[in-house]
């Protein structure tokens, strides 16, 4: 009883940063509901890909507010936080990854000029769905 008592907290706690919606291919409708967060590391990728098309077909321009997830549907508006500092910026997913193992979000230059995080190239954030465009 009593490691039931003291694992029921770490339960809770897992279920509020719930895994997002997966991304099942063309032609699949998957919602991500407005509000549904999660927690882990961002990067950024920049110049050696400005230019070549993106995972939904579009041309990458690293200085929009755009950005690659795993499982997001493009078009997915998505607020990030920078958990040191506190800076925001939210940015619409059109692209796939980060291919990096612990990285949960690739952020263009300017999304990552706006969070503050340039210099050291990652950063811990909390990532919050903020509906579609």
């Amino acid at each position: 009883m009593r490691r039931a008592l003291l694992f029921a907290p770490m339960v809770m706690a897992c279920g509020c940063l719930s895994s997002l919606p997966v991304y099942k291919g063309p032609g699949t409708s998957v919602t991500s509901p407005v509000g549904l967060r999660q927690r882990g590391v961002a990067s950024y990728y920049g110049e050696a890909f400005h230019g070549r098309k993106t995972a939904n077909g579009e041309v990458f321009d690293m200085h929009a507010l755009t950005c690659a997830h795993r499982t997001l549907p493009f078009g997915t508006m998505v607020e990030v936080t920078n958990l040191d500092n506190g800076n925001r910026v939210t940015v619409r997913v059109n692209d796939r990854g980060p291919y990096v193992s612990g990285r949960i979000i690739d952020l263009t230059v300017k999304a990552a000029r706006e969070l503050g995080m340039i210099d050291s190239g990652i950063a811990k954030v909390m990532l919050t769905i903020r509906g579609r465009r």
